[in-house]
């Protein structure tokens, strides 16, 4: 398999991979509208393969941009991924998939999970259904690497963190539209990861979620944990 070295932090929910194969792998990339997304990250050098947890706009919302500039492939849940082609992508370049399916990508293994959210997607001024929404898991040479999209808290994520055991959990600590910190340390201890990061958080005012109540509830469960900024890039470890 290949190895994913290293993650890239572009703010919210975005979140850019880099493989030793020098592949770029981006779930989320909510790039150009992004209020926490650094200027230089807005118009990434590569992108080879996009995975969208669901359809709202801040997480989906530079996809026809980037499917364009990187004729890049893109993997999303079933009615997702027929709207990205009504949309004018590729039918070639676009992975259909859904919940508990898992694909083979130039040695990685991508695979979408349970999320307790909702999903739609804009598309000539008109909202549509997306499917439901999705965690996603990134298997390589390295271990397993876990996104949980837009989530509330569930019961179940203790038996994801039995499959997959991942090195890094990126969890949404922000409130108001998903978990907040006192649940996100609760899912972050239930998969059973070895690092836990936060996302969508900051990124507007209604989001209410801090790291500091996050890192605590993590301190108060024995959660290793650690705030990301954006632009940063981290090793996988």
């Amino acid at each position: 398999m290949d190895t994913i070295e290293s993650y890239t932090y572009c703010g919210h929910s975005a979140v850019l991979f880099t493989t030793s194969s020098g592949k770029t792998v981006a779930i989320d990339p909510w790039l150009e509208g992004n209020p926490r997304c650094p200027e230089e990250l807005r118009n990434p050098k590569s992108i080879d393969l996009i995975v969208l947890s669901h359809g709202h706009t801040d997480h989906a919302g530079d996809i026809f941009r980037l499917c364009k500039e990187f004729n890049c492939q893109v993997a999303a849940t079933f009615e997702l991924a027929m709207l990205l082609i009504r949309g004018g992508v590729s039918q070639d370049r676009v992975i259909p998939m859904n919940k508990g399916g898992t694909i083979e990508w130039e040695g990685l293994r991508v695979t979408l999970t349970h999320a307790f959210h909702s999903s739609s997607f804009e598309l000539n001024g008109e909202t549509f259904y997306a499917g439901e929404a999705c965690s996603v898991v990134l298997s390589s040479g390295s271990g397993n690497i876990f996104h949980a999209g837009d989530t509330d808290i569930f019961s179940d994520l203790k038996l994801l963190g039995e499959l997959y055991k991942p090195k890094v959990a990126f969890v949404p600590i922000g409130d108001v539209f998903t978990m907040g910190p006192k649940e996100a340390a609760l899912a972050a201890k239930w998969l059973n990861c070895s690092l836990a990061v936060p996302i969508h958080y900051k990124t507007f005012p209604q989001l209410t979620g801090t790291y500091s109540e996050f890192e605590s509830e993590c301190r108060n469960r024995e959660v290793v944990c650690k705030e990301v900024e954006p632009g940063q890039t981290e090793a996988v470890k």
